[in-house]
């Protein structure tokens, strides 16, 4: 099994779930979350010296804002990695700064607490 944490723009959040859902994968963890990448323009200021605001412009050369963004973390058994992490990409790929990562780690147990289950029985049934 293995842990998939993805970190995606907020406004990508309701059509990830969705799709995921569609895919058979409902459960995940989801929480707000702040970073950076490589990148080191802050999207706001940036938006902002592109309407003219001077303020925005002059904080341009500042960079290294951290950016709002939503943080995924699900467990999946091993067959459902591969379709969960093309899921995470085609959903969240604008070919833009900021479209996120994702981490793939391995997992070595899960136990569902409600009913003692663990292993894959833990997860989600596709």
């Amino acid at each position: 099994m293995k842990e998939i944490f993805a970190v995606v723009r907020m406004n990508k959040m309701n059509e990830t779930k969705r799709a995921l859902a569609d895919a058979g994968i409902s459960s995940i963890t989801a929480c707000d979350v702040l970073g950076r990448g490589k990148g080191l323009v802050d999207l706001q200021v940036l938006r902002g010296a592109e309407k003219g605001y001077e303020e925005a412009i002059e904080q341009l050369g500042q960079g290294g804002r951290l950016v709002p963004k939503r943080a995924l973390v699900m467990v999946v058994p091993d067959g459902l990695k591969d379709k969960a992490v093309r899921i995470l990409i085609s959903v969240n790929q604008t070919g833009k700064s900021g479209d996120g990562s994702i981490f793939v780690c391995p997992c070595t147990d899960a136990v569902r607490v409600r009913t003692g289950e663990s292993g894959d029985s833990a997860l989600d049934e596709v």
